[in-house]
């Protein structure tokens, strides 16, 4: 019978060392965890810094789906590309705001032929009908213009603005946790902790008013290419 190998992926040199200087067992302070991940070996591009927190809600009860947005003071570190579904002055509006792409039927045919060359979408009230012919493409990619979250408005020109700026929508998954990009390794220690800061209370407002016991459970932190650091909840919970 023929010997079969089996081959494990070499660990990088890079993401060895920055495990070495990791503590997996360590509860970090928000101070101490960004402070580390600003002097772990650098990747060949700026990283994401990711923050994933677990919740203490059960996201199967409709009331304790927690969502919503937040705009990070120091924005997310790239570049949003909007497309507002929107006619007449209302298009005009978006444009003058930002908006990267602009339309209405246009719009929903070209998408409806495959493309999806943008990041967050944004509609007013009376577009919504055409939007909803591309549902069920939008829906699963987190694109679909939704009025809880303030992309379903008239005030156009201020939903694309805030849009970007760097505003993040949160929204809790099946196992209780919410992932969001806080930044990049480049931002640096004081707006890394604004950020993480911001979203933390975002998520506290959020909190329904059905959820027992603790709320912040667990806190996450990590860059693209890099190990993770387990944050003390403590002082979040004291919000």
């Amino acid at each position: 019978m023929p010997v079969r190998h089996c081959f494990m992926a070499k660990e990088g040199k890079r993401l060895k060392e920055s495990r070495s200087l990791v503590d997996a067992e360590k509860l970090y302070q928000l101070e101490e965890a960004v402070e580390l991940l600003s002097k772990l070996p650098k990747a060949k591009f700026d990283e994401s810094v990711d923050l994933a927190v677990s919740l203490g809600v059960d996201p199967r009860k409709a009331e304790e789906n927690v969502r919503g947005t937040v705009a990070l003071p120091h924005g997310i570190g790239k570049s949003v590309r909007v497309a507002a579904f929107c006619k007449g002055d209302k298009a005009k509006e978006a444009e003058a705001a930002g908006a990267d792409f602009v339309g209405a039927d246009d719009l929903v045919s070209k998408i409806q032929g495959g493309w999806l060359d943008f990041d967050k979408a944004v509609a007013t009230p009376d577009c919504m009908g055409l939007v909803g012919k591309i549902g069920k493409v939008l829906g699963p990619r987190g694109l679909m213009p939704n009025p809880k979250v303030g992309t379903v408005t008239f005030d156009i020109g201020d939903a694309v603005k805030a849009l970007k700026a760097g505003q993040v929508e949160f929204r809790v998954e099946k196992a209780g946790i919410v992932h969001a990009g806080v930044g990049r390794v480049s931002f640096g220690e004081d707006k890394l902790k604004d950020n993480i800061s911001a979203f933390t209370e975002a998520l506290v407002r959020a909190k329904p008013k059905s959820s027992k016991g603790i709320y912040l459970k667990a806190f996450h932190l990590s860059t693209t290419m890099g190990p993770g650091l387990s944050l003390d909840p403590a002082p979040f919970r004291r919000l």
